[in-house]
């Protein structure tokens, strides 16, 4: 049995259908991209996944446990990671406070003064360890809102590694990244397919193609496809809706 499935899933808005019954697999050490031109329905997909929307129709499986009607907390405790769009860190707290609070978020324990946080060894010792798996270990004492946005998002991602997922979910990690940064975002992703299975999200098709182990197509909502890089590259209908022409706005 696949690691995650999406039976069927469906959502729609005031009439409009979003995501239309979309079956969707990710395995386990998997690196799967999901693409599509804007408007497609990738994020709302993501949202639903997550659970910050419920499902009109289907259902949703991480390692066998059905997730539909859970919380998005609960999710999360059955191993669904999240990293969206917009860098999402603690900007006036520094990269081993930001670790370190995702850490002891990450064993459940309760959240006292910082300064018995850094005093526990275990936590500690987990923070810098995420800090080593992103390459942030020479930048920890400084404000995570201080970060270029490159750095900032290699956070971002240290902070849902901290919950030990064993999907974790990639909405556009490569936005806004310069020249520099994105090899660097890249060859992190590559890395963390020892530890978790990814569904990416992201535009930039050079970097999808290097990454993906398998890529699916989503278009006006309905999964048109899926395959690996070479299968994508050279389906029509995947070039008629996305590869081939402009996307749509």
């Amino acid at each position: 049995m696949s690691l995650f499935v999406a039976e069927n899933a469906f959502k729609h808005f005031d009439g409009l259908i979003a995501v239309d019954h979309v079956n969707l697999a990710v395995e386990a050490g998997e690196i799967h991209a999901l693409i599509g031109p804007n408007g497609a329905g990738k994020t709302t997909l993501l949202n639903l996944i997550s659970g910050l929307l419920p499902l009109d129709g289907g259902r949703l499986l991480l390692d066998g446990v059905d997730l539909t009607e859970l919380p998005p907390h609960r999710r999360v405790r059955h191993g669904l990671s999240r990293c969206f769009q917009i860098t999402s860190v603690f900007g006036g707290d520094s990269v081993l406070d930001n670790l370190l609070l995702a850490a002891q978020a990450g064993t459940g324990s309760s959240f006292h003064c910082l300064r018995r946080r850094a005093d526990e060894v275990a936590l500690r010792s987990r923070a810098l360890a995420l800090a080593d798996a992103v390459g942030l270990a020479d930048v920890l004492d400084r404000l995570a809102g201080a970060l270029p946005h490159g750095a900032q998002r290699k956070l971002d991602v240290a902070l849902a590694l901290a919950a030990r997922p064993k999907l974790l979910l990639l909405d556009e990690p490569l936005a806004g990244m310069g020249p520099e940064d994105s090899p660097q975002m890249v060859t992190l992703i590559r890395r963390l397919r020892a530890e978790t299975a990814i569904l990416l999200v992201e535009h930039d098709m050079d970097a999808v193609f290097r990454l993906a182990d398998r890529i699916s197509v989503l278009d006006y909502g309905r999964l048109l496809t899926s395959g690996d890089a070479a299968w994508i590259r050279d389906h029509p209908d995947v070039r008629a809706a996305y590869l081939g022409v402009e996307t749509r706005a």
